[in-house]
């Protein structure tokens, strides 16, 4: 997957503690890891944003071993069983919790990573183009995983880099999760491209985060709608970051009025503020906003990647082809994956999907052909005989009160919508009832001390049904 000798000179990794890894030792470290194993399996890699799973990373793709990429803190009921439904052959985990692990002998330690041997061998058959295993962005603990080729991960990888310019000078911090595929999507860009990683498992919030972006003069970073919330509140726009030169966003729509803001910032000073979209089923990337048309186009997420293709369908499966018409996307690709696996004999499937992917968002286009998303297929309610967009009614909401979180859900004829301050209940409930035009009996405001959400930044609405259900 990755030529690292290729490169064997350029600084590859820079880690917490500031230290320097090489292509070269990088590949080293990869070889002496993979060499225990020996021959093509199954593996689960337990992530941190750490150099030990790292390696396990970029080590088992270049040796033709399948990884299971799954956060290093996943509940140990869903770890169990996820284990009992693929049976993997080794596990690469964390040297603190190997101990937990009963059943497997410990075969190779490094870098605080402890490889270990279960008692599986080679259960299931994997298919030869079969890559990479991850969980979708909405169930991190699900046995549902994306089978991902080795094409999927190579032509949208030379995609990203050819779209975002990325080249050997480009120093990318780690602000998202090793196991999600936007940040998967970094590390397999940057390594591609020969340019550098700074490893961190510290978050926005923390003074060493920032502190760590400053030493290591870290040219990019990408974030979730989330995380540039955080960043307006963190007065990200007054920091003194000269050497910060792209920003990138995914995993969500971004408010508008946020994207507004960042991309007149990015403007002013000379950054690029890049706006993409993607799945997890079709390896990360589908789409990205030219930063050029981050202003004019602010609220879009912009065109198809290099090598990529959009079409819109409506109820009946037919093309669209009027601008500002919505209709269901669908993306054609050599990055559009295998299929999913729900156990192990799936990991035997070819390609089910042929390269095109029928995504669950709705959108609609303008005059010059950038797209918008709307919302999610089933993110709707029917509310007195109306149909009310769930994503839509949260855009406004943030867009109107900058302070707080939210989140809307619910049934039908009654939406759910939770707030983390109660000052702003009253102000809420009438802003909604002007805004829709709906009887306020239609709307019910839940108090709580904090929206849900994932490793990703992505609301986690499942856990919000025990208030409404």
């Amino acid at each position: 997957m990755w030529n690292l000798n290729q490169f064997k000179n350029n600084i590859a990794v820079i880690t917490e503690n500031g230290e320097k890894i090489t292509y070269e030792q990088l590949n080293k470290y990869c070889r002496e890891l993979t060499d225990q194993i020996g021959k093509r399996c199954l593996v689960f890699n337990l992530c941190k944003n750490e150099i030990g799973s790292l390696v396990g990373y970029i080590g088992f793709l270049n040796a033709g071993i399948v990884p299971v990429m799954l956060k290093a803190d996943l509940d140990d009921e869903l770890l169990s069983e996820c284990i009992n439904t693929y049976k993997p052959d080794f596990l690469h985990v964390p040297l603190d919790i190997a101990q937990k692990f009963k059943d497997c002998e410990k075969v190779y330690t490094h870098l605080d990573y402890a490889l270990l041997k279960t008692p599986y061998n080679n259960v299931f058959e994997l298919n030869d183009e079969l890559a990479l295993l991850l969980t979708t962005s909405g169930s991190t603990g699900s046995p549902k995983l994306v089978r991902q080729s080795y094409k999927n991960i190579r032509a949208n990888t030379a995609s990203i880099i050819k779209y975002l310019e990325i080249d050997e000078k480009e120093r990318a911090i780690t602000t998202l999760p090793m196991n999600y595929t936007y940040g998967i999507s970094i590390i397999n860009t940057h390594l591609m491209a020969g340019a550098s990683l700074v490893l961190t498992e510290k978050g926005l919030m923390q003074k060493e985060f920032w502190q760590q972006l400053k030493e290591s003069e870290a040219t990019s970073f990408g974030g979730v709608p989330y995380t540039y919330e955080m960043l307006d509140r963190l007065r990200f726009f007054r920091m003194q970051l000269p050497f910060l030169t792209t920003l990138t966003q995914a995993g969500g729509k971004l408010a508008p009025v946020l994207h507004e803001k960042f991309a007149k910032w990015a403007q002013e000073n000379n950054k690029k503020f890049v706006v993409m979209y993607g799945q997890t089923e079709a390896t990360a990337r589908m789409s990205y906003l030219p930063p050029e048309k981050a202003v004019e186009k602010y609220g879009s997420m912009g065109i198809a990647i290099p090598g990529g293709k959009f079409s819109l369908i409506d109820v009946n499966g037919i093309d669209i082809t009027e601008p500002e018409t919505v209709g269901e996307l669908v993306y054609e690709g050599d990055n559009v994956t295998l299929g999913y696996a729900e156990n192990g004999t799936d990991l035997k499937k070819g390609d089910e999907r042929g390269g095109k992917l029928v995504t669950g968002d709705m959108a609609k286009f303008d005059k010059d052909g950038f797209f918008y998303i709307v919302g999610r297929k089933k993110r709707f309610l029917k509310i007195f005989g109306n149909r009310v967009n769930l994503d839509e009614t949260e855009r406004m909401i943030k867009s109107n009160f900058s302070n707080i979180d939210c989140a809307c859900c619910g049934k039908d004829d009654m939406m759910s919508i939770f707030l983390t301050d109660s000052v702003y209940n009253e102000r809420v409930l009438n802003f909604m009832t002007l805004k829709t035009g709906l009887n306020r009996a239609a709307f019910k405001i839940h108090d709580i001390d904090e929206i849900p959400k994932n490793e990703a930044g992505k609301t986690l609405y499942k856990e919000l049904e025990q208030y409404y259900a």
